[in-house]
């Protein structure tokens, strides 16, 4: 052992063969639909009750989109891209802001989404680990389930909207750490 080796930094091990979406982490690479993507960013929410999710920032080199990864009895995969609030709706924040909650029913492209779920939180950024935010997320659905909407607010003038897919696990694959 040399006079420095106390000082470097202890590196993760990784069982390579046997990683699965809840093991990504920021820098990860894993191939979806054809295309190989990197987790950029990493973001944790906080529901209470020692309920938490995570959030992936990824790229494949052209597109930025959001991998949701929620493990509640069953692993639930959101695969978004956020969009301006006002393309849901150009009165959506005034209703908010004067209802205290969005509509229950939102048409998007001509496809209904209805209200399945309120949930207050925080939310922070894994890289700087005190930056907890209050927030409200409201979670639509479609009539399939299989494409969803999420309208958070972080404040009373704060608001951010993503529309996305429900995803499987099996759908990702070749998870593999960079160095």
């Amino acid at each position: 052992m040399g006079i420095f080796d106390r000082f470097k930094k202890k590196e993760e091990e990784y069982d390579v063969t046997n990683l699965s979406v809840k093991d990504l982490n920021k820098n990860f690479i894993f191939d979806y639909n054809l295309s190989s993507w990197k987790v950029i960013d990493v973001f944790e929410y906080d529901w209470g009750d020692e309920f938490f999710t995570k959030e992936f920032k990824i790229t494949d080199g052209d597109k930025t989109l959001f991998l949701h990864v929620e493990d509640d009895d069953e692993l639930e995969l959101t695969l978004s891209s956020k969009i301006k609030i006002r393309k849901i709706g150009e009165d959506i924040v005034d209703y908010i802001k004067q209802n205290k909650e969005p509509q229950k029913k939102l048409i998007y492209e001509n496809e209904e989404y209805i209200l399945d779920e309120e949930s207050p939180g925080y939310i922070r950024n894994m890289n700087t680990p005190d930056s907890w935010v209050e927030l409200i997320s409201w979670d639509y659905y479609n009539n399939e389930g299989n494409k969803t909407i999420c309208i958070e607010q972080f404040d009373d003038n704060k608001f951010d909207a993503s529309v996305g897919i429900i995803i499987n696990d099996y759908e990702i694959s070749n998870i593999t750490p960079s160095k």
